[in-house]
């Protein structure tokens, strides 16, 4: 019996990210036709951890086309690499969007910047992940009870969730409550 070839769609349902970037690299390889393959080679380079290499694939598609929402893909990769200056500076050239506003949030917070950190939090809107974002710098600010606030309105909302019972057990830890963090956990 020939074995079927694998489907890039199974490899991301079972976040095979290797087994999908094998198959994307050996496809651009062979010059096979598959729509916007620079980008998918870019997002498993991320999902993956190779950050440099997502950057060349943006690099590369921009090259052949113009998608401004590259940008944040770009910035996203550069955070993840600590380079918070470039990181915003790519993320300015995006069009105004939520991923915009919390990257430049999370690059302001890293760059204390306190002005520009306002700035972004002012253009914070109730979705879940600008709220998730808001709690994310909250916590990191060592505002325990404001990113506890947060996570739990959240929690209602969103009981499948289970990871935010973890993020409030971390700041009921860090607020000595350990029972309750233990019981929630």
């Amino acid at each position: 019996a020939e074995a079927s070839r694998p489907e890039l769609q199974d490899f991301l349902k079972n976040c095979d990210y290797v087994g999908a970037i094998t198959l994307l690299e050996f496809e651009r390889k062979a010059k096979e036709e598959r729509p916007q393959l620079l980008m998918w080679l870019a997002y498993t380079y991320f999902h993956n951890g190779d950050y440099r290499k997502a950057i060349d694939a943006y690099d590369e598609t921009m090259k052949k086309e113009n998608n401004p929402d590259i940008h944040l893909y770009k910035a996203c990769c550069l955070y993840a690499l600590t380079q918070y200056n470039e990181a915003e500076e790519e993320a300015k050239q995006a069009p105004d969007c939520g991923l915009k506003t919390r990257i430049l949030f999370h690059t302001a917070h890293k760059r204390n910047d306190e002005s520009a950190m306002m700035a972004q939090h002012q253009a914070l809107t109730d979705s879940k992940e600008d709220q998730l974002c808001l709690a994310a710098i909250q916590y990191l600010r060592s505002h325990f009870q404001e990113a506890t606030d947060i996570y739990k309105r959240l929690l209602l909302e969103n009981r499948d969730y289970t990871a935010l019972n973890c993020y409030v057990a971390l700041c009921y830890y860090k607020l000595d409550y350990y029972d309750v963090s233990l019981e929630i956990l």
